[in-house]
Order: structure tokens, then C-alpha cells, then sequence
């Protein structure tokens, strides 16, 4: 019973005989002084990424060598020795340890204890690569003391949050998200946890004239919100672009994300314009965004202003391609003239700067929804988001063009992707829903839409998608009521039928056909849009006529018929040969 007790004993006594122990704790000592030292000092040195880890494992690899060579040899007065075994030491006088031991032992320990001391009195745990790779920009604050300065502090905000999101290592909260923390009673780890980042960057606008005054400040979302940098900026307006290069390259440098070569020749280029040009151009940004009429006409005023000061500055050329896009998506304008306007803009912008930032952005919107060149709109978004992975609307319109190639689950990963880049924004929120209108998840796609109008009740897209997202969902008298109300404002208002209580008395059937002769009206006064009135014809069982709807809109280059292969929203079609033609004609694969 007591032999396996003794020959534990035994092992232990001929290790401390051999100093293998000692060896263990120098080497143990030694490697934990080494790793210490490389981690405080790679980022002053520069050293190469991922260098702590190998040598952690060369060491974890010399470890066993070391015990074994403590067991077979011995350091002595004489030198290193073989160890004898211990029949042959019998008798022989107890060695005492040699100084050389007590000496590395002692330094050994006083290495660790001051690295310990350094760590716990020198200030904060250094950043390390990929520790921070989220951030959201909190909205700038003025203390400029003029209100009136409010919407251009919000411009800045924004193009800041577009430029950070060039820099691929690194996830950017989108605008609208962001905003929603505007005078936020809260922490900025509350904050951080709830938009789920790493990291906030904070900014202050103290003068905004000929001069522009700023700080900004970068906090760890930790517990002690930890400041990791501020910068102090006082610039003439005309290098605010050139100013925001400079931040972004400092973020990027203190968060230790390593920048690509055309993310370091982007930060490098001289972005410098005419102090009123760059006034307009940040102005105008806040407003093509939403794809409202009057946000275009706004956004066409500051840039139309601007270009007249500098005709040669490629941004605003750009902006004025964005305004003339949109409105060829919402269907504000005939179609040859707004391609047209949008292609002297684009080209222009190319022309004085052959890497204006949004080309591969406009250049798939146009030959997705205006061109219907499927293949090259998608290398075209595919390139955009491969120069601004966070560029929201990239991602959700890429999320579109793969749901109108029926490749859903694709279209599903892209659109959760930009609905979590920017998840309070109404029209990213109203996109995600029709994404989800057409992977057939009709529910989800109606609390989505609801989510989004109580955000800004009156979005013109998100308005108009409700009445679509309530009936998918069976919701069909709020959609009659819903549609009530519209046609109430087209027509006089005693010529409209009550749709709901003809639902209730005759069935969907009987209300619905009531609808489409109501539209009918419409159309011959108001010139009805034809994919719109496709809708109707198909929801009254008039099938027929709604492929003659579809037929108009094919002729028309309708920017939204794209849209009708995709989903079960005419699923009753799908083995129409006169559907499927038009399908073909258009080089769109055929619903499963």
C-alpha cells in the first residue's frame, strides 16, 4: 500500500537532486519575462504581427527539451557537468546550489515582479490587433452657438461615417443608427452594447466659419470607457476632407487595423475644395439619401450652386449623378432623360477623378435598374463594396439584385448584413422587409415596415410599401382601408366606395375588383403607373390584363419590373407562357 506513495517520494527527491526543478522554475520565470517584454514592447518596436504567438509556441516546444537536459546534466562550480546517477553519488558530501542557480533564480524574480508593477501602474492595457474592430460615430456636438449651423454639423457627421467606412477593418454603424443617440442619456458602454461595436468615436465642432475647429475623441467600450486617443484639429474649411484623412488614418493607427494599399493612397490624396463648394457639397449630402422628391430638388440646388463656383471638383459631379439615380429608381422622371442626366454626371465625375469613391456604386444601380445588365451590375456592387464594405445601400441594392435572380438565400445573408450596419434607418428597413416579401417571410416583412414608419411615419418608400406589405400578410382590410384613404386623395372623395364593408358583405374577390375599376380611373386621369396597376388587375383575378400591364411596363423599361419574377407576388402567373417570355426577354431566370 505505501510503495506507490514512496516512489513518489523517491522521483520528487531525484528531481531536486538533478535541480531539474530549478530549471522548470527559471524557464517557467524566463518565458514569462520574454512574452511580457515582447508584449510591451511590439508596438513602440514595430515588431511583426502575430510574432507573441510564436513565440509562445517555441518556447511551449522548449519547455519538455529543458526538463529533459535539467535531468541529464548539471550546472557546477567546474562548469556543466553530466548529473551521475544516484547509486553512484552515495556517500558523496550534499551539494549545496550553486550561486550561478541562486543568482538567474533571483533575477529571474525580480524581472517578473517589476513587468508586474509595470503592467498595473503604467496606465491602460494596450490595444491589440482586432480588439476593436466596430465603431460607431456618435453625432458631432455644436458648440458653435449658432443653431442655425445644426444641419451642416449633421452633413459633417455623416460624410464622416461614409469615408470611415472605406476602411475594411473596421464595421461603421451607419448614419441614421448612429443619430439615434443625439442627446442620449447614456453611458458609452450602454451605448456600445446596444449598437454592438467595440469602440465610439465622439466629436465636437467649436468654430465653423472660414475655419473649422474640432476634437474628437476615440473610447474603449469597457468599464472604465477607456479614452484611446483625441485629436485637436483647427483647419481652414476648404481641407475639412484632407482634415478627415488624417482622423481616419489616426483611428486606424490606434486600433491597430492594418490599412490596405488603396485604402493608404485614398487617405493620401489631396481632397481640398473651394470653402463655399465644400459648404454646398456637405449640405446637399444630407438630402439625396432618402429618395424623396424634395430631398432631390433640394440636394440639385446646393450642387447646381456649387458646380457653378467650381466646375471642376469631381465630388459634386458625383452627388449630382446620386440625385439623378434616385430619381430614375422612384420613377420621378422619364427614363431617357434621367439616364441621360445621370451619364453626363457620372462621366464627368470619372473624367476628373478616375477614383471617385461611389462610380462602381452608380455604375450597378444604372445597369441593374435602368439597363437591366444583370452580370455587370453585379461586378459593379461587388467592386463597390469591395472599396467601402460598409456602404449600406451597396449592400442592401446587392441584396435586391440577388433576390431578382431567385438567389434567396444569398439575398437573405446581404440584407441582414446591411440591416444591422444601419438598423434603425426607415429605408434600409423598408428594403430589408421586401427582402423578406420575397423569400415569402410575409409577417416578418409587415413588422419590418411597421418598425420603419414608426421611425418616420411620413417616408414617402416606406409609405408605400405598407399597403403592399399588409396584403401579402392577409391583412386585407387594413390594406383596403389603407387603400381607401389613397384614392379618397386621387378621386372625389364621394366616388369612392366603402371597400371594407364590400369585403365583408361579397368577399376579397368583390373588393378587390372595386379597387382595380377605382385605379382604372386613376389611370386615365393621372397616367397610372402600369407595374402598379398590374398589381391590381392580378389581386381582381383580371389576369390577363395584368399581363398586358406587364407587357406596357416591359415597353417602358419600368425600373420596377425586375421585381415581378421574384417571390410568390404573382406566384398564379408563374406557368403563364406570356409571363415566362417576358422573363426570358429580359434574361431572368424562371420562379421555382
Amino acid at each position: 500500500m505505501c510503495a506507490k506513495p514512496n516512489r513518489l517520494s523517491d522521483f520528487w527527491k531525484e528531481l531536486k537532486r538533478r535541480r531539474v526543478v530549478h530549471v522548470i522554475t527559471l524557464y517557467a520565470s524566463a518565458a514569462f519575462v520574454i512574452i511580457e517584454l515582447i508584449n510591451n514592447l511590439a508596438e513602440p518596436l514595430h515588431l511583426p504581427a502575430g510574432l507573441d504567438t510564436i513565440v509562445i509556441i517555441i518556447l511551449a516546444v522548449g519547455f519538455p527539451l529543458a526538463a529533459v537536459l535539467g535531468w541529464i546534466y548539471d550546472l557546477t562550480p567546474a562548469g556543466i557537468e553530466r548529473t551521475k546517477p544516484a547509486d553512484e553519488s552515495t556517500g558523496e558530501p550534499h551539494r549545496k546550489v550553486p550561486n550561478a542557480w541562486k543568482i538567474a533564480t533571483y533575477i529571474s524574480f525580480g524581472m517578473i515582479a517589476g513587468l508586474i508593477v509595470l503592467n498595473i501602474f503604467t496606465g491602460p492595457t494596450k490595444i491589440h490587433a482586432g480588439d476593436i474592430d466596430s465603431l460607431v460615430i456618435l453625432p458631432f456636438e455644436n458648440l458653435t452657438g449658432d443653431d442655425q449651423l445644426e444641419h451642416m454639423v449633421d452633413g459633417m457627421h455623416s460624410l464622416l461615417i461614409g469615408d470611415m467606412g472605406r476602411i475594411s477593418g473596421l464595421r461603421v454603424i451607419g448614419r441614421t443608427s448612429s443619430r439615434i443617440y443625439q442627446e442620449a442619456q447614456m453611458t458609452a458602454t450602454d451605448i456600445a452594447r446596444e449598437a454592438n461595436v467595440d469602440a465610439l468615436v465622439e466629436a465636437t465642432v467649436m468654430c465653423l466659419g472660414d475655419t473649422v475647429c474640432m476634437q474628437f475623441r476615440l473610447i474603449k467600450a469597457n468599464s472604465d470607457e477607456e479614452l484611446l486617443w483625441v485629436g485637436d484639429y483647427s483647419e481652414d474649411k476648404s481641407q475639412v476632407l484632407n482634415m478627415y484623412n488624417r482622423v481616419m488614418k489616426e483611428i486606424a493607427t490606434e486600433v491597430m487595423v492594418e490599412l490596405t494599399d488603396s485604402e493608404e493612397i485614398y487617405l493620401a490624396k489631396d481632397r481640398a475644395a473651394d470653402r463655399e463648394v465644400i459648404d454646398a457639397y456637405i449640405r446637399s449630402y444630407m438630402y439625396w439619401g432618402n429618395l424623396s422628391k424634395e430631398g432631390f430638388d433640394q440636394a440639385e440646388t446646393y450642387l447646381t450652386g456649387a458646380i457653378e463656383k467650381d466646375p471642376e471638383w469631381a465630388p459634386l459631379y458625383g452627388a449630382m449623378a446620386m440625385v439623378w439615380g434616385g430619381r430614375l429608381q422612384m420613377g420621378m422622371v422619364e427614363n431617357d432623360f434621367g439616364r441621360a442626366q445621370l451619364y453626363v454626371n457620372l462621366s464627368k465625375a470619372n473624367e476628373l477623378d478616375p477614383d471617385f469613391t461611389d462610380s462602381h456604386f452608380i455604375g450597378g444601380i444604372i445597369a441593374i435598374w435602368t439597363d437591366w445588365d444583370w452580370d455587370t451590375g453585379e461586378k459593379e456592387l461587388l467592386q463597390a463594396l469591395a472599396v467601402n464594405p460598409n456602404h449600406v445601400f451597396a449592400r442592401i441594392y446587392y441584396a435586391h439584385l440577388l433576390m431578382i435572380l431567385q438567389r434567396m438565400d444569398e439575398a437573405l445573408i446581404q440584407a441582414k448584413v446591411a440591416m444591422e450596419l444601419d438598423p434603425v434607418d426607415p429605408l434600409v428597413l423598408a428594403l430589408y422587409a421586401t427582402v423578406l416579401k420575397g423569400a415569402g417571410q410575409h409577417q416578418s416583412s409587415l413588422e419590418f415596415v411597421e418598425k420603419a414608419l414608426t421611425i418616420d411615419p411620413g417616408h414617402p418608400f416606406v409609405k408605400g410599401q405598407l399597403g403592399r406589405a399588409l396584403y401579402n400578410a392577409g391583412e386585407y382590410e387594413k390594406n383596403l382601408q389603407l387603400t381607401q384613404n389613397n384614392l379618397t386623395n386621387l378621386l372625389d372623395e364621394g366616388r369612392v366606395p366603402d371597400l371594407v364593408s364590400i369585403y365583408k358583405i361579397n368577399g376579397k374577390q368583390a373588393a378587390y375588383e372595386e379597387v382595380t375599376r377605382m385605379y382604372e380611373l386613376c389611370m386615365k386621369r393621372n397616367d397610372y403607373s402600369s407595374m402598379a396597376m398590374a398589381k391590381h388587375y392580378y389581386r381582381s383575378g383580371a389576369y390577363s390584363k395584368a399581363l398586358d400591364m406587364f407587357e406596357k411596363a416591359y415597353a417602358e423599361h419600368n425600373p420596377n419590373l425586375p421585381y415581378f419574377g421574384t417571390g410568390t407576388r404573382f406566384e398564379a402567373l408563374h406557368d403563364s407562357a406570356r409571363f415566362l417570355a417576358i422573363l426570358d426577354r429580359m434574361n431572368l431566370p424562371h420562379p421555382e
